[in-house]
């Protein structure tokens, strides 16, 4: 899997063959994010491609915060349920802790049982409680346990 840069004005930071609808909308809400949160590498979205096909979206929610940053990830329909998201959370916490080790790298769900909380538990992140987000609600808020193990 590769991940590729999404810019600071929506487009690719490298030509990728082909991308479908829904990655270009993602592109374009992450250049929307960058404006309220500011945009700087390595904390910003990237598209995933395998084998020439983009199959997700992923990226850290904003630069790190009192030493703490949030990584999201969406796998595109047609590539759910083969690794995709795990693959792409493994990326970006390598990224996160290559650029700053000691950060603490979390992330939020829906509070429930789901596909992003398989993934998380897989990558031996622990459920460290509920918390309300101002756009979501009522979310679970999980951290990785142990970095050297990621």
């Amino acid at each position: 899997m590769e991940l590729i840069a999404i810019t600071e004005s929506g487009e690719l930071a490298e030509p990728v063959p082909s991308t479908i609808q829904i990655a270009a909308e993602v592109m374009g809400a992450t250049a929307q994010l960058y404006r309220a949160v500011g945009y700087e590498p390595p904390w910003i979205g990237y598209l995933a491609i395998e084998n020439g096909t983009c199959v997700g979206a992923c990226g850290f929610k904003s630069p790190p915060q009192s030493n703490r940053v949030e990584i999201a990830f969406f796998t595109f329909p047609g590539h759910e349920s083969r690794g995709v998201a795990t693959r792409m959370a493994s990326k970006l916490i390598r990224l996160a802790l290559d650029k700053t080790p000691a950060v603490t790298v979390a992330a939020q769900t829906l509070p429930e049982e789901n596909a992003s909380t398989s993934v998380l538990k897989k990558l031996r992140f622990h459920l460290v409680g509920t918390v309300e987000h101002f756009e979501d609600g009522l979310v679970w808020e999980w951290q990785l346990s142990d970095p050297a193990e990621a």
